[in-house]
């Protein structure tokens, strides 16, 4: 299932380019570029995160925050072109989960949705179970088919934050962030490698995947439910 983003930004061209790069990170995306109707677009597109820029037609950005906090806890993410201090300031007492000026790279602002999601979902218990996977979090282990899997600390440290993210296209920025040990000069590599000797480990056919699926060109994803 796709996570869902609304983006309410006047410039078509940027909306245009987002909904094509996001939809590579598992996105469902609505653009809309005027505010006007965003409640009503929040109550039937369900969002998960919102993106909202500062600088809109009719009202700012500012005041649309404050219709979606008097209705809505859905993190939204503002964007504005001037950069000013004041207006993250402003933004983040409004409600706002986070801020990012313009111009960006599309990159940074998956990183920041990704961040934003992973910190507005509810904390996860000591223990999971996806299928036949088992996880206690508390005592770093895990079981497959009620055997225990012989995980090296780096390995269940990386099972961890996929099975805490299910569903969600991490790239190897946000694998190499949270696993802090790799060689900063290699880790592309390494992650790939360590990739792999998971997949063995949890006996998981990359071309048929039941856990770990690779989305080419964005990242991998854990798909167990």
């Amino acid at each position: 299932m796709k996570n869902k983003i609304l983006i309410i930004d006047d410039d078509q061209k940027l909306n245009k380019l987002l909904i094509n790069y996001l939809d590579k990170y598992n996105f469902e995306v609505l653009t809309r570029t005027s505010p006007e109707n965003a409640l009503t677009d929040i109550k039937n597109f369900h969002p998960e995160i919102i993106i909202l820029d500062i600088m809109l037609p009719v009202m700012s950005g500012f005041d649309v925050c404050k219709l979606i906090r008097k209705e809505y806890s859905i993190p939204i993410i503002m964007l504005t072109a001037r950069g000013e201090v004041t207006d993250r300031v402003v933004g983040l007492e409004l409600g706002a989960d986070d801020y990012l000026p313009k111009p960006f790279e599309p990159r940074e602002l998956v990183a920041r949705i990704q961040s934003v999601i992973r910190r507005s979902k509810p904390q996860i218990h000591d223990s999971a179970i996806f299928g036949d996977l088992e996880i206690n979090y508390k005592k770093h282990t895990a079981f497959l088919n009620g055997l225990e899997l012989e995980l090296t600390h780096m390995e269940f440290e990386m099972l961890s934050m996929f099975t805490k993210n299910p569903g969600i296209v991490l790239d190897r920025d946000t694998i190499f962030e949270h696993v802090k040990s790799l060689d900063s000069d290699t880790f592309d590599r390494s992650i790939d490698v360590m990739i792999s000797r998971l997949r063995q480990k949890l006996n998981d056919d990359p071309k048929r995947p039941r856990f770990l699926k690779t989305v080419w060109g964005a990242g991998y994803k854990f798909i167990g439910s």
